[in-house]
């Protein structure tokens, strides 16, 4: 085994130490993406007789308030569903109503942190149906403050039977 120069050895680890201490930190974390950037999604508002809104809505989480329920987050992280804030269904449908101009209310659950869509445009289950929420045809499986929605979804409010 050849033996190196302590001379040699003490250059080296100069020159090493001077390298990593000018290189640029590449360990360092990314930026984390704005996950509750606004999104531009479909809305469609199915009432009992026909269509009662259709359109895009650029929409993400925020707070909303109900007369009924008041003001509640409806941001994506209700009921610990998210680790960060995102667009939701139901921040979808309030942004809808308030740039169209009509109205929605919705009883607020502490208990499922979410807001119970009960009544659009004045059309209401009043106990014998109900508003039920879809993305992508797909019902969600939580609440419309908890369920995070993407670019080009195609959010859904449907007056449904029991």
């Amino acid at each position: 085994m050849r033996r190196i120069p302590a001379r040699r050895s003490v250059i080296a680890a100069a020159a090493l130490g001077l390298a990593l201490a000018t290189a640029p930190a590449v360990a360092e974390a990314a930026p984390k993406p704005n996950t509750n950037a606004a999104v531009k999604v479909g809305l469609t508002v199915q009432g009992p007789d026909g269509v009662l809104f259709k359109g895009k809505i650029k929409t993400k989480g925020h707070d909303v308030t109900t007369a009924t329920g008041g003001a509640h987050k409806c941001d994506g992280t209700n009921g610990g569903a998210n680790p960060s804030k995102v667009p939701t269904p139901t921040a979808a449908l309030d942004d809808a109503a308030r740039l169209n101009y009509f109205a929605w209310d919705g009883t607020w659950y502490a208990s499922f942190d979410d807001f119970s869509v009960d009544t659009i445009k004045n059309v209401s289950g009043a106990g014998s149906a109900y508003w039920s929420i879809s993305v992508n045809g797909t019902p969600t499986p939580v609440g419309g403050c908890q369920f995070a929605i993407k670019a080009g979804d195609d959010v859904a409010f449907t007056w449904t039977s029991f």
